[in-house]
This record gives structure tokens, C-alpha cells and sequence, in this order.
């Protein structure tokens, strides 16, 4: 295990040569897990920070909806096992037909990867994957945590042709986790310049870019660790001083749904492509950029983007004081009930894996759902609340009675209010009322 100033180091690519080496891919910590604490340190070192300077850094729906995709993010490991066996599979026999036989190379002594996944904003289907990144109003280190549940899948594939060149498993597998990590840090608006390190890293300064709603932000910045590709492939472009960035999408959408935020997109895309009047053009609808339509250049017309500038409005639905309190014990459960799950999901059967993600995955719904005023929400709710009290009564869901018992006591107590809640909607025959 890595002390706090080593996880603090990976984070900015300062690692020790010596204790980043392996031979096994089995061997390979996992360096993001690992950082857990680190990360949770940089989140309230912001907020203080932006306390102490009288910048407001981050908002409780927005913050909380982030977080909640990285719930989704995690809770989808089973995925990632899938994937990574998978790839494994690829890599090895790629390996094995490598164009060069040295094996003296180690993870430390190469660079980092090249960018091998795909420019995300170019493809739309594959964009429709990455929106979930880009959807928060807000830009702090609670957006670095929003991430797409399918974003593992289309991962899958880039890192292989490697094996081809001759560099082992463990390298890549070392390197992924780093990239990973250093790109928490940039999401930030409280670091300003970096000086000479903004020509060959990429910065906070840079990102905002990449996550700008602007016309001159989109396209831009594609960069993980190194700016250097986006100066040699003519993607750079350099924060204005004069010009505010707006965080978001070009076409907001107005929710904090978690699961809503995930799928939407997709079906924006398959719209589009039904829309079309030929195939060849559907397929473009697919395989082209969110900006192309027929007869412009496979990214769009720049010209005929919207023309997003600052002011504009965020989505900022409020909710009252005891239900915001709610919501937070609502998503620290969320957390428990998914870290349970992470440590269990070896000694699962796949029914109730299977379960366990839906549960989670409808518990980080329904969070939004309720900033939403979604009328249906309080009826999940309490059927949600019901489910857990039915399951949890018999079998244990932690390692811990003391903790087990406080949440089926939680989930027993949520249950009585929400069917209340949803009994007196019903009554009133109000169906889309927001959550007073």
C-alpha cells in the first residue's frame, strides 16, 4: 500500500520507478481505488478553498448527481471483468505475434500511451457514451467523478495493438490507471496557469476548454496527460481571458436524473439517424460527429453550431431542507450498500448480482428524479424502500450487524414516509407536482 504522499504524487504522473514495475499483470495494485482518500481530500480542499475566496466551486444537485454517476461508474465493474477478460484474450494473442521479442521493457520506463481511444466528440454514437461527462453546469472535482457506465466498453480495443510493438500488459495496465488519475486534477477552476508546463502537459487551463459549451471550445483538447498531440494534430486551442467559458452541453438538458443523463443520448442518435432519407446517411448520423448533418464536413458546419456564450442560465432546481438531508443519507447508503457489493461480488451468484445493480442503479435515479419532480418519484421511492426491507430482513447485506441493522431500521422508517408521501399524492390527483 502506498503512503498518502505517493497517491498524492500519482496524480500528477510522479511515480517511483522502482515500486511501479511489475512482471505479472496480477501484480498491478489498483492504484484509483487506492487513492480513494486522496480523492476525497482534493474535494474538500476545493471547497474550502473556494470557501476562503469567495468562489462558489460546486452545487449540492450538481455535486451530488456527479457523485452519483460515479456510483453507477463503479457499480458496473462486471463490465469491466467482462471486458477485461476479453481484452486480455486480444492482447495475448497479439503479444505473441509482436514485431519485436524484447522483453527487457518495463511500465516506468516508457511514456505514457499514446491516444489510442477515439476523439469522443467525433463519433456520435460513441459521444453519446462521453455526453455524461460533459453534462455538468458546474466544473470542479465532482465532474471528474461523472462518467458514462459504458465508458469501459468503448475503451475496449485501443490498447491492444500495443501487445503488437512488444510492451507488456503490466505497463499498460500501470500507465491506465495514472492517466486516469492525473486527469482528476485538472477539473478545476481555482488553479489558474501552470506557466511552462501548459506547452507539454495538459492543465486545468486547457480542460476547461475541453469541457466548454462555446463555439470555439468544441473539438478542442482532447488531450489526457500530454497537450503536445493536440499542438501536433491542429486540435489545441488556448483558454480566452476575454471570453467566460459555459460548462454543459450545447443542448442542455434540463434533468439531474443519473440514469436519465446516461441513456438519453442514445436515443437522440438512433432519432436522427431514423430521420434520415438514405442509409448512407443514417450510417453518417451514427459514425459522424453530433454536429454533422447531410452535405457538411463529417464534424458539421462550424458556422452553423449555436453560438453558446456566457451568461446562461444553470438548471438549479431546489428542494426543501429536510429532503436535501435525505437525499445526502439517501446517496451515503447508495455508497455503503456499493461498496458491500464490491467486496461480495465474487461470492454472488449473477441473479443476485444482478439484483444488487438494479437496486443501485434505481436508488442514483431516483435522487434526480426527486430534484426533478418527477410525480412518480415518491412511489419508486417507497417501493424501492419496501424491496430492501423485504431482502435485508432475512440476509445480511454487510459484514457488520450494527450497520445492518441501522439500515433495514433506515429503509423500514424511509419506507412509512414516502408511502404516506405517495398515498396523499395520489389523493389529490396531482401528477406533476413538484416535491414540496
Amino acid at each position: 500500500m502506498a503512503t498518502f504522499v505517493e497517491q498524492v504524487g500519482s496524480f500528477f504522473y510522479i511515480i517511483n520507478p522502482n515500486t511501479t514495475t511489475f512482471e505479472h499483470v496480477e501484480e498491478v495494485p489498483n492504484y484509483v481505488n487506492d487513492a480513494v482518500p486522496v480523492f476525497m481530500a482534493f474535494l474538500v480542499l476545493e471547497f474550502l478553498v473556494g470557501l476562503a475566496t469567495g468562489r462558489k466551486t460546486a452545487r449540492f444537485n450538481d455535486g451530488i448527481t456527479s457523485l452519483g454517476h460515479g456510483i453507477v461508474y463503479e457499480t458496473c465493474k462486471w463490465v469491466k471483468m467482462f471486458l477485461f477478460s476479453c481484452g486480455l484474450k486480444c492482447f495475448c494473442f497479439y503479444f505473441h505475434r509482436r514485431f519485436s521479442t524484447a522483453t527487457h521493457l518495463k511500465p516506468t520506463h516508457l511514456t505514457p500511451p499514446l491516444p489510442l481511444y477515439p476523439p469522443r466528440p467525433e463519433i456520435d454514437f460513441i459521444w453519446a457514451a462521453h455526453q455524461v461527462h460533459h453534462s455538468s453546469e458546474d466544473y470542479n472535482f465532482n465532474t471528474a467523478i461523472r462518467q458514462s457506465m459504458f465508458q469501459r466498453l468503448f475503451a475496449l480495443g485501443f490498447h491492444q495493438p500495443l501487445a503488437l510493438l512488444g510492451v507488456p500488459l503490466p505497463a499498460i495496465v500501470v500507465h491506465m490507471h495514472f492517466n486516469l488519475l492525473f486527469q482528476f486534477w485538472i477539473h478545476t477552476e481555482l488553479v489558474d496557469d501552470c506557466g511552462p508546463l501548459e506547452w507539454v502537459f495538459n492543465t486545468p487551463s486547457h480542460h476547461r476548454v475541453h469541457h466548454g459549451a462555446n463555439k470555439w471550445c468544441l473539438d478542442k483538447n482532447y488531450a489526457g496527460v500530454l497537450i503536445i498531440w493536440d499542438r501536433i494534430f491542429g486540435t489545441f486551442e488556448k483558454e480566452r481571458k476575454d471570453e467566460k467559458i459555459v460548462y454543459g452541453l450545447v443542448d442542455q438538458p434540463q434533468s439531474f436524473n443519473v440514469m436519465w443523463l446516461q441513456f438519453f443520448y442514445f436515443g437522440e442518435v438512433l432519432t436522427k439517424a431514423r430521420s434520415m432519407s438514405s442509409w448512407s446517411d443514417s450510417l453518417r448520423a451514427v459514425f459522424y460527429g453530433p454536429g454533422g448533418v447531410p452535405g457538411a464536413p463529417r464534424l458539421g458546419d462550424p458556422d452553423g453550431f449555436p453560438d453558446v456564450r456566457a451568461p446562461r442560465g444553470k438548471y438549479d432546481p431546489q428542494m426543501p431542507l429536510l429532503d436535501k438531508a435525505y437525499v445526502g443519507a439517501h446517496f451515503l447508503v447508495a455508497l455503503v450498500i456499493q461498496q458491500a457489493l464490491t467486496v461480495k461480488l465474487a461470492t454472488f451468484n449473477w441473479l443476485t448480482v444482478l439484483l444488487f445493480v438494479a437496486f443501485l442503479l434505481v436508488s442514483v435515479g431516483i435522487i434526480g428524479a426527486m430534484y426533478d419532480g418527477w410525480w412518480w418519484a415518491p412511489l419508486l421511492e417507497a417501493a424501492r424502500c419496501a424491496a430492501y426491507v423485504a431482502y435485508a430482513r432475512s440476509t445480511p447485506v454487510t459484514e457488520f450487524p450494527l450497520v445492518d441493522a441501522a439500515l433495514l431500521l433506515y429503509f423500514a422508517a424511509s419506507t412509512l414516509m414516502w408511502a404516506s408521501r405517495s398515498l396523499a399524492l395520489l389523493r389529490a390527483g396531482i401528477k406533476t407536482a413538484k416535491l414540496q
